[in-house]
């Protein structure tokens, strides 16, 4: 049995999560979690998985829980997420918040020695040298949940990381991936929201459609594998059912495949070196699928990518205002402040704004990330 602590089980990796545990019974307890502001799914996901432990966002919410469930735990705001990271019941933090808020809750649980299931990107792309120098120190296992990461990691089992030539990162190409640049001057939100191949939260599918996403893996491919950023490539796939590739000195490659279900990569964060069946899943048949189709990244159609590589070459603070610049663009666009092509214009000015900082640490990452906020919310 392992005990789980979950950081965003409302939204959709978190809700994920909880099919896993639902059908594993045996194998999972949900033993602490937080939650956003969605309270009424969080009163069914008490009900059905008693946690010992739960964190809200507001005090108001925390106190009426408190009133409703007496034999459960609750707490509140940053420091409620910190107090689920560390729970002393849970084996594994796996965290699937959205956002920078995620990053000070993966360091406490580091020091308290939890194997990580990291759904958080920005943890990385904000810190990512704080964070893999604390795992080490720790002796603590990062284990990714992005598909893409998930599959370079299983095709690395066995193998020697002196032995690998790239990576290969696939990318579906998200909800636009048949626009030109002019025609993305049109498209609207229900249109970005609406990806071809996965069922994702908001945020994360508007970054999918500019290859922000993508952008982001590569600099978490960079922390986690610990490989230079001219040995990851990015190569559009539109099926997503490679969901990433290694290729080794001798030119072998070794692909992780199936189908787009988020479950998969979840599980087995939560079950290595172990696996277990995938219940409701449909499994891959390379016949009926027929054929899948490759193509380069064009990094002049989705500028994001360009962005986020030179961000991660540079290094220092350049990922954290990346980050926290792509983060005030996209909450602008789903408030319906600016057109989808101004997100990518957003970050540009705040990339050529800031003066980059070597080797900082995390006052000067939080500093650096309010000020890129306000400052893209100035542009508004």
């Amino acid at each position: 049995m392992k005990y789980i602590s979950l950081l965003g089980a409302t939204g959709s990796i978190g809700t994920q999560t909880l099919d896993v545990i639902r059908n594993h019974p045996q194998q999972f307890k949900l033993t602490a979690m937080s939650v956003g502001k969605n309270i009424n799914f969080a009163r069914k996901i008490i009900v059905e998985f008693q946690p010992e432990l739960v964190s809200v966002q507001d005090k108001n919410d925390c106190d009426s829980l408190k009133l409703e469930f007496s034999s459960i735990q609750f707490v509140y705001g940053q420091e409620g997420l910190v107090e689920v990271a560390v729970y002393k019941k849970a084996d594994v933090l796996l965290n699937a918040v959205i956002g920078s808020v995620g990053l000070y809750p993966t360091l406490q649980a580091i020091e308290a020695k939890k194997t990580i299931a990291l759904a958080n990107k920005e943890t990385l792309v904000t810190a990512g040298h704080i964070v893999m120098e604390a795992a080490k120190k720790n002796n603590v296992a990062i284990l990714p949940v992005d598909s893409e990461h998930s599959a370079i990691f299983q095709c690395l089992q066995g193998e020697k990381p002196a032995n690998i030539q790239r990576l290969i990162i696939t990318a579906s190409g998200g909800s636009f991936r048949d626009l030109s640049r002019n025609e993305l001057q049109f498209v609207t939100l229900e249109q970005a929201l609406n990806h071809p191949n996965w069922s994702m939260g908001s945020k994360i599918t508007i970054d999918s459609a500019t290859m922000m996403n993508k952008g982001l893996e590569v600099i978490e491919a960079h922390w986690l594998f610990d490989l230079p950023y001219e040995q990851i490539d990015v190569l559009l796939h539109r099926e997503s059912i490679i969901h990433s590739m290694v290729e080794f000195h001798d030119n072998s490659v070794i692909a992780q495949l199936g189908s787009p279900d988020m479950r998969g990569p979840i599980q087995y964060a939560l079950t290595y070196p172990d696996r277990l069946p995938l219940h409701n899943s449909t499994p891959l048949n390379l016949a009926q699928m027929g054929t899948l189709h490759f193509a380069e990244m064009d990094t002049e159609r989705f500028r994001c990518m360009k962005y986020a590589y030179d961000a991660g070459i540079a290094g220092g603070t350049m990922p954290t205002v990346l980050n926290a610049a792509n983060e005030a663009a996209v909450a602008a666009f789903l408030a319906g402040k600016i057109r989808f092509i101004t997100i990518e214009e957003l970050i540009e000015k705040a990339l050529e704004w800031h003066s980059n900082i070597n080797n900082p640490d995390i006052t000067i990452i939080h500093q650096v990330d309010l000020e890129t906020r306000k400052y893209v919310n100035s542009l508004l």
